[in-house]
């Protein structure tokens, strides 16, 4: 089955009792029993609710995978992965990440004895010198957050595999319609569905998918132990969104190839960041991994002017200055002071995510009213 199909139909089917083409949102906290232990298959909803089971098929399919877990947002999915470890443990995470994952890495988990080394991974091999007796997982993003690196994953795997490492792969920023992970070795597939997935910019949500059984069932147990469940009506905002996913980024990729070449020639704009240029530095591995390049887009201004990045920022009408990407409207943000401000400055830097940096979420409206609005904003 192609993925457009895919995404209309798996995981859902009409509904028995009534022929509802669209899943029901069961609002429910309990289901009521025959006798003890005899039950429809539905005990209590923090364990098991119809529509999050709907989704959570949908979403193993779509990622080409066997086992689909919803959670109440991105980070709540990143902290089920992290509870696999133990005390003492060591993760390798790319050194370019959403500031939400690097706080969660540093500040929370830092804490309970989990070692994280930050490495550059747009060479594999980078990651090597980092691995020790106590390593048990890599996590990485590909492209990354905000610098749109790229992350060759099948090499990354190789080496995780060779090493009994579980690999995780954030992938967000793709979206299954651009990659999936799976298909190229990773263990575990992590998406923040308030993004792309869900599309609308409606609704908070996060998502883990595997292949294998026994992480399945340990991912199942940290669900249900911990509790970060999706309500059923969010659940259901997601099931709508990825009925359309295949449609939206279509636009999302045309209009964020148009995007990135306009502000490349632009006599006011420095660096473009997006990896469907010819030159990006993994370009060659992004044609590979990827079925197209997407709507995400990070540049900054001639001389790195921080004072001339904010009057962009402030002064688009059609890119509304907000958090978040991957909804059907155009987005700019700053992500020094925004996405990634909860890491340190110093941090940043390494990395090239200067004070000045601008980062596009490119939206599905008209390509020439988006290109008219940054051509206004930058003068």
């Amino acid at each position: 089955m192609k993925l457009g199909t895919k995404l209309i139909h798996a995981g859902v089917s009409p509904d028995p009792s009534t022929g509802a083409i669209m899943t029901p949102i069961f609002q429910t906290s309990t289901y009521v029993q025959n006798a003890p232990g005899d039950h429809k298959g539905y005990e209590y909803a923090r364990t098991q609710n119809p529509t999050r089971n709907a989704l959570q098929d949908a979403l193993a399919a779509i990622e080409n995978g066997k086992h689909g877990l919803s959670f109440g947002s991105g980070l709540a999915a990143t902290d089920a992965v992290l509870k696999l470890l133990n005390p003492g443990d060591e993760v390798i995470a790319s050194n370019d990440l959403y500031g939400g994952t690097y706080r969660i890495f540093t500040k929370v988990f830092q804490r309970y004895g989990i070692k994280f080394h930050f490495v550059d991974m747009q060479e594999a091999k980078n990651m090597a010198a980092y691995i020790t007796p106590q390593t048990k997982l890599v996590w990485i993003e590909t492209p990354t957050n905000p610098m749109l690196n790229i992350i060759d994953i099948a090499a990354v795997a190789k080496i995780a595999k060779q090493h009994q490492l579980l690999l995780a792969v954030d992938n967000t920023f793709a979206s299954p319609y651009l990659q999936n992970p799976l298909d190229l070795g990773a263990d575990i597939v992590v998406h923040s569905a308030t993004k792309y997935l869900g599309g609308h910019s409606d609704v908070v949500h996060g998502a883990i998918i595997v292949k294998n059984d026994e992480l399945a069932q340990q991912l199942a147990f940290i669900q249900n132990s911990c509790g970060a469940v999706p309500g059923p009506q969010d659940c259901f905002l997601v099931l709508r969104g990825l009925k359309t996913l295949h449609v939206r980024m279509q636009r999302h990729c045309e209009n964020g190839e148009g995007i990135a070449r306009f502000l490349r020639g632009h006599a006011k704009v420095g660096k473009v960041y997006w990896c469907g240029f010819d030159d990006h530095p993994n370009h060659a591995v992004a044609r590979e991994q990827m079925r197209g390049f997407g709507g995400m887009i990070s540049f900054t201004l001639k001389n790195d002017d921080i004072e001339a990045a904010k009057k962009v920022l402030s002064n688009t009408h059609l890119f509304s200055l907000a958090e978040s990407l991957g909804g059907v409207e155009s987005l700019i943000g700053h992500p020094a002071s925004m996405t990634h401000a909860s890491i340190p400055r110093e941090e940043r830097l390494k990395n090239g995510l200067t004070d000045s940096l601008i980062r596009l979420s490119v939206g599905i409206e008209d390509i020439d009213d988006l290109i008219a609005d940054l051509e206004k904003a930058i003068g």
